[in-house]
């Protein structure tokens, strides 16, 4: 799932463009592949391994100097594709732990956390990363680098991080044998304060997700 290359032959595969690109092509063809539901058993540990490699690629744009498009106005890139599909699908593989706990802005003093969903942050971010590939499949390597650098600076970045950080936790929990803290029935539309959080999240032992997430217990 994640050997997907974009470049074509002439292409430099050390350039820049081509490098971060084949990136965001092999985490938009292997997502969506978990989102098939063909192997539920391997779907945290897989996504796990794909958002640590994106996570890669927004490093390098974000320590890159600002890139600057080549056009003044963005090209229109015509209609976001639906991803409503991949949302629902990626919801009820990972239902047990879909709704984790996050606090958007760790330098904010005494923010409250709030309850987030991984498989609405994961489809997020495909829609930021689709957007630039338009650009890079159309020709335009530099609108979509500044697109996908500036996007994850405002936006994927910090959902695919807070979304690596839920699934490296359900991986541990597991491994370590550890309660896991569930979040179960909470409206994500909703701010809820810290103390809510406390008093309505649920508890499900490693147990329950373990066998039907395709993880094993550190003996």
């Amino acid at each position: 799932m994640s050997d997907a290359t974009l470049h074509a032959t002439g292409q430099n595969p050390d350039d820049f463009a081509v490098q971060i690109a084949d990136q965001i092509e092999s985490f938009l063809v292997a997502v969506t592949e978990v989102a098939k539901g063909d192997e539920p058993n391997s779907a945290v540990p897989f996504l796990l391994l794909e958002v640590s490699q994106l996570m890669l690629a927004g490093g390098r744009l974000g320590a890159h100097e600002d890139i600057v498009p080549d056009e003044r106005y963005e090209p229109d890139p015509g209609p976001e594709l639906d991803v409503d599909d991949i949302r629902e699908n990626l919801a009820r593989i990972l239902d047990p732990i879909d709704v984790y706990s996050e606090v958007f802005d760790p330098y904010e003093p005494r923010k409250a956390p709030v309850p987030a969903r991984i498989s609405h942050d994961l489809t997020d971010v495909i829609t930021d990363l689709r957007h630039g590939m338009v650009h890079y499949k159309a020709g335009r390597p530099t609108e979509a680098l500044w697109w996908w650098q500036f996007s994850y600076f405002s936006n994927w970045g910090s959902t695919a991080s807070a979304t690596l950080r839920a699934l490296q936790s359900v991986v541990a929990h597991v491994r370590l044998n550890q309660p896991l803290a569930a979040l179960d029935g909470l409206d994500t539309d909703e701010d809820l304060g810290e103390d809510t959080l406390e008093s309505e999240a649920g508890r499900v032992m490693v147990e329950e997700i373990a066998n039907p997430l395709g993880l094993r217990q550190l003996k």
